[in-house]
């Protein structure tokens, strides 16, 4: 099968187009920069933003893989968030429309679900707030027919690239070389879910799964600090600090006032904190 794959070259993306190839299916791999990227398949250099780039990678395919997604805390310019996460999946649903695709495999996140004792999913962050819009449009679509599957990867951890897509890497890498201050919600209980894992799920949903359906790709439920205790295991190193709630709140603000100050990314926000804690 001919897939038309956005993202391609993210952290989950990459894994997602090997997966694609090892299964027999040809990746068409959309990105910015994807012919410098050096995946297997075709390579399409295009912003997912752009509906006429789409339409034109979208040529000859019978599928779409969307994974392609502003994955971040902070932006000076809160609304690439929106262009991103949710113009950038209406884009793909318009080209998948006009060129008659028969199935839409949407990347979405646990975060754009509701966590237990509560509703709704809440806007703590602009990732958060606008994922959760994407799928609102995902499922909206699906019910006027759009052939949509919904995968919902929990915390994505392993091997790969250091975008910041790859948090959990991120942070063990920062430990490692000192810069990591200490960590927030240490005993806060996730689901991690490994890369390859994942990956093979959005081979699996490409091939069997049920337009309009919805799967958790959950994995190992551990806290935060689990993947500090693998790694003092595997090198020794001692455990970062653990922040306590009262002294994160204060810092995260004064991280933000200093990303609007001098336009680099704050360490932490406050909205990240509400995820956190």
């Amino acid at each position: 099968m001919r897939v038309l794959v956005t993202g391609g070259t993210g952290f989950l993306g990459r894994a997602v187009v090997r997966a694609l190839v090892a299964a027999g299916h040809h990746a068409v791999v959309f990105a910015r920069h994807a012919s410098s990227a050096g995946l297997p398949g075709e390579a399409f250099d295009g912003d997912v933003r752009d509906a006429g780039a789409l339409l034109a990678a979208a040529e000859g395919c019978e599928a779409v893989l969307h994974g392609a997604a502003l994955v971040a805390t902070w932006r000076p310019d809160r609304r690439a968030f929106d262009e991103v996460n949710v113009g950038g999946l209406r884009a793909v649903i318009g080209a998948a429309r006009q060129r008659g695709l028969r199935r839409i495999v949407y990347t979405s996140s646990f975060m754009a679900l509701a966590p237990g004792g509560l509703d709704a999913p809440p806007s703590w962050n602009d990732y958060q707030r606008t994922k959760a819009a994407g799928d609102a449009l995902a499922g909206s679509e699906a019910g006027r027919g759009a052939p949509i599957v919904r995968l919902y990867p929990g915390v994505i951890y392993g091997p790969g690239p250091a975008t910041e897509g790859n948090l959990v890497g991120g942070m063990i890498a920062d430990h490692l070389h000192g810069r990591l201050p200490g960590v927030v919600g240490a005993g806060r209980t996730w689901s991690f879910s490994y890369i390859d894992d994942v990956a093979e799920a959005h081979v699996a949903a490409l091939e069997a799964g049920r337009p309009g359906a919805r799967y958790h790709l959950g994995g190992e439920n551990a806290p935060l600090m689990h993947a500090f205790d693998v790694v003092r295991a595997l090198t020794g190193r001692r455990l970062p600090r653990r922040i306590p709630d009262w002294l994160a709140s204060p810092a995260a603000l004064a991280y933000e006032l200093r990303a609007a100050w001098i336009g680099r990314p704050p360490l932490i926000t406050t909205g990240t904190l509400e995820v956190l804690l």
